[in-house]
């Protein structure tokens, strides 16, 4: 059976994990046994927090338009419920872009969201 040299295949995995490792700090970047280690992490947190990134930006907006419609006298709950009854579809992204930039829009969007509230 012939003898089989692995090395170019073996000298490509390693450079390939290196370079992952790059800007990794200490030894994470040079010695291939650690980097592949680090790598290995990396990639797991980096696939998992592509997921609890949505999380994250949603608690976000969500905070933001509590805190606006806390301004006048509403819970977020109520807000959203009466903007359901209001028959108003607007994404929690748009409606805290709008709070925080256009007082006057959300402020017509709390009035319409309490109009409905009160009618029903």
């Amino acid at each position: 059976m012939p003898r089989v040299k692995r090395a170019n295949k073996r000298r490509l995995h390693r450079k390939k994990i290196l370079k992952l490792a790059k800007g990794f700090w200490g030894s994470k970047h040079r010695l291939y046994r650690i980097a592949k280690i680090a790598v290995d992490k990396s990639l797991v947190y980096s696939y998992r927090d592509r997921r609890r990134r949505k999380r994250d930006f949603r608690k976000l907006w969500i905070t933001r338009i509590n805190a606006a419609v806390r301004n006048y006298d509403l819970s977020y709950s109520k807000f959203m419920n009466g903007l359901n009854k209001a028959g108003i579809s607007v994404n929690r992204k748009m409606l805290a872009d709008i709070a925080v930039r256009d007082a006057q829009a959300f402020e017509n969007l709390v009035s319409a969201a309490k109009k409905a509230l009160t009618a029903a």
